[in-house]
């Protein structure tokens, strides 16, 4: 049985919220589903994403296939790269300690620049908001308002 690692959307039309969940390849995708590893919300700056690590990482050592927006999420919480320190654990090059101290260095200077996207988000929306309004005026309306050379000579 394949099994696959995808995303089940929820949400109405034009408000998209997803699952990510473990399915049998052959299920529909909003339909029968094996087991719940978290949720992701596309809407929010940047995107949310609740994810347990510990079932996404077991589900994957038992040979289950990411969809490719599900890599990339999994690769964003660093569920990638926990495997990838634990198959080096497994093939002895370091040891388990070493492979988290990695991983929470990684995990610490990874949320730091979530944190820092998000200040940047926040503090950019909130001066587009005090930007003030420019009202651009059609060409036409600038020839006919602006007096023109001639008219200010015969003035004088």
């Amino acid at each position: 049985m394949a099994v696959k690692m995808r995303l089940q959307r929820h949400g109405s039309k034009k408000r998209p919220f997803y699952f990510i969940v473990v399915a049998d390849a052959r299920a529909p995708r909003d339909g029968k589903f094996i087991q719940k590893l978290g949720t992701y919300n596309p809407l929010t700056v940047p995107a949310t994403i609740q994810i347990d690590r510990q079932k996404a990482l077991d589900w994957l050592h038992k040979g289950a296939e990411p969809t490719d927006t599900v890599r990339r999420i999994l690769s964003f919480k660093g569920v990638l790269y926990l495997k990838h320190l634990l198959r080096g654990v497994s093939l002895g090059l370091f040891d388990e300690a070493a492979a988290m101290v990695k991983f929470t260095g990684w995990s610490a200077e990874h949320d730091a620049q979530v944190t820092k996207r998000q200040g940047a988000h926040k503090k950019a929306r909130i001066d587009s908001r005090n930007q003030p309004v420019v009202r651009k005026v059609p060409k036409a309306e600038q020839a006919a308002t602006a007096p023109t050379a001639e008219e200010t000579k015969t003035e004088e």
